[in-house]
């Protein structure tokens, strides 16, 4: 048979920050039904404007392996904060989950830099994995 390429390593940081946009996007599905049951938004626009922001949250959680993704995780932070509009509850739990994303970015470069200095001080780890 055909053998497939090796799949491509991810590293902590693209791990991590993907984690923490599924998660956006499985809040921003309950913000969507909150937003509508509290008719503080029409159905069309609650679930349409939800359903693109879930669209969204979950390209870009593939979409962290590149810089210019990584971005647009942090553009994404500003829009579930300003969800708060709509519902002010919403302040805080965006808080919350950019807690969770700045978390996720810090730790993985951490992780991704200390992988980086043990593969280089022990180059024989790296071809072996």
């Amino acid at each position: 048979g055909v053998s497939k390429p090796p799949r491509r390593e991810r590293t902590a940081s693209e791990s991590l920050l993907s984690i923490a946009l599924a998660l956006e996007a499985v809040l921003v599905f309950f913000v969507a039904l909150t937003a509508f049951g509290l008719k503080a938004l029409e159905p069309l626009p609650a679930f349409i404007g939800g359903a693109a922001l879930i669209v969204v949250l979950v390209l870009a959680a593939r979409l962290v392996r590149y810089p210019w993704g990584v971005w647009l995780g942090w553009v994404l932070q500003v829009v579930l904060l300003a969800t708060g509009i709509l519902l002010p509850i919403m302040y805080v739990v965006a808080a919350a989950f950019i807690g969770i994303w700045v978390y996720c970015f810090v730790k993985g470069r951490q992780l991704d830099s200390a992988k980086a200095a043990y593969l280089a001080a022990n180059p024989q780890q790296s071809k072996e994995s």
